[in-house]
């Protein structure tokens, strides 16, 4: 008797159960569901199609450059006198910041520098001098997604942070701020994987520029005063040249196996070299539309923070993640001198605008100016 009514629960409760799970799942499903999902497809279709397209794309431009490369740039200059050994050193050294040095530049008259530190100050020293000269701001940028520009005063007791205007707003860190050639546009990049172009007065945006694939970390101008161009490098292993009045990306090279944290424009405005986290700098001709050579030896481990020209173009300075300075020489693709001195990695460098000397600038606070 016992199992029996057991046995009759049991059917009485399974056809109830057998005939509303059918209705909930009719109550819960939505046309909109197979349609979305349709879609969904379609959409992975066009992307995987579109990115097999841009890879065909990107062998034939390969295919194309190779065309063109000839001859590399150490055979054409083997008969080019090398440099030797080149002797540098130290001849002063400024201290005064208080922590991480990340960022340097040269003032016109050749004789101060402006420099920034990781707490957001300014410094300007007289370096023949020997001495800290002022301390204000003028244009910096940082992790709060703006770049700000003050008026330069030397009047101590003036309230420049009332007139701090915020002229760029991207959506995240900015990496680099310069000003154009006109000093009325500011040129930033950001981690938010575009460069920008802004109006000092207004603070509007005049122009954006979209086609790195990740955070773009340095950027440079073109050294001609009437040159609308600017290169750009990032952690998507990219340098890109850029068209400031049209926007477009006019030439793109990826031959870098790590991110680029610094680009310089040769003197001419011909070529630009990068430095990059692969312990590699490389030179770009942008006329030849292809690299043209990489400095690097098998015992430099340590990425590449900063890079810039001698004034003739002849010797590329390099600041490295191992504290050094390595001097090479461009036609040669060798190394001529290694510098030592500083006691943290080289975070800056920056050659003098009559080309008699260079400037780095270090996590160990300081900065050191070589001759």
């Amino acid at each position: 008797a016992v199992f029996y009514i057991k046995l009759q629960n049991v059917l009485r409760f399974k056809p109830f159960r057998c005939r509303s799970l059918p209705a909930q799942r009719k109550y819960m499903r939505s046309p909109l569901i197979p349609e979305m999902a349709t879609q969904e497809v379609q959409l992975n279709e066009t992307l995987a199609h579109l990115k097999t397209e841009s890879e065909t794309l990107k062998s034939k431009l390969e295919e194309e450059r190779a065309k063109l490369h000839d001859v590399e740039l150490h055979q054409v200059a083997e008969k080019v006198e090398g440099l030797g050994q080149f002797v540098m050193k130290t001849r002063r050294t400024l201290k005064g910041h208080g922590n991480k040095v990340l960022c340097m530049d040269w003032c016109k008259d050749k004789r101060r520098i402006v420099s920034s530190s990781q707490v957001t100050t300014l410094s300007f020293d007289g370096f023949l001098f020997f001495h800290k000269l002022v301390l204000f701001f003028c244009m910096y940028r940082g992790l709060d997604n703006k770049c700000s520009v003050y008026p330069l005063s030397l009047d101590k007791n003036e309230n420049l942070a009332a007139k701090k205007k915020s002229v760029a707003m991207h959506t995240n860190y900015l990496s680099a701020c310069s000003f154009t050639n006109s000093d009325m546009q500011i040129l930033t990049s950001s981690g938010d994987g575009t460069c920008a172009l802004w109006d000092v007065e207004s603070g509007q945006l005049l122009q954006s520029f979209h086609g790195h694939a990740a955070d773009v970390l340095c950027l440079d101008l073109a050294p001609s005063e009437t040159g609308n161009t600017f290169v750009s490098g990032g952690c998507d292993k990219k340098a890109n040249v850029w068209d400031m009045r049209s926007g477009q990306c006019i030439q793109s090279f990826e031959t870098h196996e790590s991110d680029i944290n610094s680009v310089r424009y040769y003197p001419s405005g011909d070529a630009f070299a990068s430095g990059s986290d692969d312990a590699t700098c490389r030179l770009y001709d942008l006329r030849a539309d292809r690299e043209v050579a990489i400095y690097s030896k098998e015992s430099i481990i340590f990425g590449v923070s900063s890079v810039d020209f001698s004034l003739s173009g002849r010797l590329l300075f390099g600041g490295y993640n191992d504290y050094t300075i390595n001097v090479w020489d461009v036609l040669k693709g060798t190394r001529v001198s290694i510098l030592f001195g500083h006691e943290n990695r080289v975070s800056t460098l920056r050659v003098s605008p009559d080309g008699t000397a260079f400037c780095t600038g270090s996590w160990d606070h300081t900065l050191r100016i070589w001759a």
